[in-house]
């Protein structure tokens, strides 16, 4: 019998030192997921770009050997040139990179999510994509003049049937 209740009561201290455990973690030691004092630019899309190679007429033997309903005036090649993305914050290029294509054939979109850490206050912000086979310059630039609020997540987007970047 006093086997049992000394069980009982060591089964309670246990559980006891658990909950402590658990209740100072809960709220100990303070977790700060972002810096107050800052903000974040966060640049995320999904873009194809240009085909490879450009797009070609078929020759006259190509459509003799060609079934009827499998003709085609233009054969393109499937595979995709990769992106050249470039984001300027305040004259200086924070991010520069150059995005593959997806999928087996490099025929699916080129995607980026990512994350630009920047004091809070106002900055000059420019957006570059390039997406077809120039070897200079971009295909599509937009700035914008932003003042960023301190913990904000500030959106940049891409839509090449609206004109370009969007900035939120």
């Amino acid at each position: 019998m006093l086997r049992r209740i000394a069980g009982y009561a060591g089964q309670a201290v246990v559980y006891a030192l658990f909950v402590a455990i658990l209740g100072y973690l809960s709220d100990s030691p303070a977790y700060e997921h972002f810096p107050p004092d800052r903000a974040l630019i966060k640049l995320s899309f999904s873009h194809g770009g240009a085909r490879k190679g450009g797009c070609r007429k078929p020759t006259a033997e190509e459509i003799a050997q060609t079934a009827v309903n499998m003709r085609r005036k233009l054969i393109c090649p499937r595979e995709r040139v990769p992106l050249l993305v470039e984001l300027e914050v305040d004259g200086e290029v924070r991010l520069r990179e150059s995005l593959a294509p997806t999928g087996l054939a490099l025929d699916g979109p080129s995607r980026i999510y990512r994350r630009i850490e920047l004091p809070a206050g106002p900055h000059r912000i420019v957006a570059r994509l390039r997406d077809s086979e120039r070897d200079q310059g971009f295909d599509f630039e937009n700035g914008i003049d932003a003042t960023l609020r301190p913990g904000q997540n500030f959106v940049i987007g891409f839509r090449a049937d609206l004109g370009g970047f969007i900035f939120n």
